[in-house]
């Protein structure tokens, strides 16, 4: 039987294919795995600027007397040091937690000098929340605020728009700069105005204090909190280097049962007034 010859150029072509598959064989596989999706929170905008004189302004009109209300705090150190708005208790002659069961827990304060931020001294207390006030801030970044929205234990959820300058008039007037938050979600069936949410901690993702949730917007949908540069200053020292403190992560899927754990925990509690 006559074989077939093969053309020069086919045998050529043969030998050069088996010479590339080897090459690529031995090649070290330098390739990225694929894009992971990103998730929704993550999606964030530049990081945020510092303090101008052109940030906008936002006004709030207080009432010229003290009018007992209800607000929120939250641990900062297990010795017993808690943090509140200084508009919840300026004013009021005894201050309380509720710690359940129709108790109180009758509080010291001491009043920040330039910012809206008040802290409540008492004997022991409950695990802290972790403070990352210098941490980076991003524009369209999501918070957490666990607290006692008209009275009763609810939340609410905000993304970062900016900085404004808070400009308060009546009782208590006076300017501070502050970052202002859309509100994106709330506890089911919580309408109406937030009266109660002040003195609530805004918590990132990881469950670290922002700052102190202080006055809303309700027309506007804005939440506002404390600035860095003014929350900082007025809680420096009172966290020992020693205090091992744990953040409850949140996500808007869970933010509801971690906000729960928080008011159990007793790490965020109702202030009260009991004597003006």
């Amino acid at each position: 039987m006559r074989l077939l010859r093969l053309p020069d150029w086919a045998v050529y072509a043969a030998v050069a294919g088996v010479l590339l598959a080897v090459s690529l064989s031995r090649r070290e596989n330098a390739d990225a795995p694929p894009a992971a999706a990103v998730p929704a929170d993550a999606v964030e905008g530049a990081l945020l600027g510092p303090i101008t004189p052109f940030d906008a302004a936002a006004t709030v009109e207080a009432p010229d007397a003290f009018r007992p209300s209800s607000g929120t705090a939250f641990s900062i150190a297990g010795r017993g040091r808690w943090v509140t708005a200084r508009h919840v208790v300026e004013g009021c002659r005894k201050p309380a937690l509720v710690i359940g069961g129709g108790r109180a827990v009758a509080a010291d304060v001491r009043l920040a000098s330039r910012a809206d931020v008040a802290l409540l001294i008492t004997d022991g207390g409950p695990p802290a929340l972790p403070v990352a006030a210098d941490a980076p801030l991003r524009k369209g970044q999501r918070a957490f605020h666990p607290g006692f929205p008209q009275g009763a234990p609810g939340e609410v959820t905000t993304r970062l728009l900016g900085r404004e300058t808070l400009k308060v008039f009546g009782r208590g007037a006076h300017e501070e700069p502050v970052l202002a938050w859309a509100e994106v979600g709330r506890t089911d069936g919580l309408l109406g105005a937030l009266s109660g949410l002040s003195g609530a901690p805004a918590l990132d993702g990881q469950g670290r204090v922002l700052g102190v949730t202080i006055a809303e917007a309700p027309r506007r949908g804005r939440i506002y909190t404390t600035a860095p540069e003014s929350f900082g200053p007025a809680i420096r020292g009172e966290q020992g280097p020693d205090e091992a403190a744990q953040g409850q992560p949140m996500t808007i899927d869970t933010y509801g049962q971690a906000s729960d754990a928080l008011r159990r925990d007793l790490r965020v509690a109702q202030v009260v007034c009991l004597s003006t």
